[in-house]
């Protein structure tokens, strides 16, 4: 289960990096637009459209790595008070309503890809853009995050029999960057 928990890591890393690339081609590409529509008059033709489509990439190309930090948005009021087997206990109930939640999406944003493939569905607008590409994104965003919750879902199921605490361990050299993760306890 490490070795597929490592993969997934290098997996979600590099899509996640990849949306990163996306947010700063949008961030660039909207200056422009706003400097050339305020200071020249003139719109950059498409930026609208390419923005729309890079957000599918940043949104859901962080899912999977988020989870795996553990950093997607909780309640802690009630949650951080817990012995470590409720806590277990409220983690599994959370990762199962993740995975009917993702798989739900999963399984419509399949069917979505497949048919903007079939009819070649591009974007409204000057440019027009494909829209497969962003639809083919969410779908593996959309898996990768649920292949995490499935490996979360067999650690926060033993930390039910076990007792223990979560261990966040963020070895760098899986990572290939000195990103800080939270101590271990």
């Amino acid at each position: 289960m490490e070795t597929a928990a490592r993969i997934l890591e290098r997996l979600a890393l590099a899509v996640l990096l990849v949306g990163g690339v996306g947010m700063l081609m949008s961030v660039f590409l909207g200056t422009a637009d706003v400097i050339g529509t305020q200071g020249f008059g003139s719109p950059v033709a498409g930026a609208r459209e390419l923005t729309e489509s890079t957000m599918v990439l940043i949104v859901f190309g962080a899912l999977a790595y988020a989870q795996i930090r553990r950093k997607h948005i909780r309640v802690e009021l009630i949650y951080e008070h817990m012995p470590p087997r409720i806590k277990a206990v409220m983690d599994v109930l959370a990762d199962i309503a993740g995975l009917v939640f993702f798989g739900l999406l999963l399984w419509q944003a399949i069917g979505e890809a497949l048919f903007s493939m079939e009819i070649g569905a591009v974007t409204d607008g000057l440019i027009e853009f494909p829209l497969t590409p962003a639809r083919f994104i969410l779908a593996i965003g959309t898996g990768l995050m649920m292949l995490r919750l499935v490996l979360d879902l067999a650690v926060d199921a033993r930390r039910i029999a076990t007792g223990e605490e979560i261990v966040m361990d963020f070895d760098p050299i899986v990572t290939g960057l000195d990103i800080p993760g939270p101590e271990k306890p």
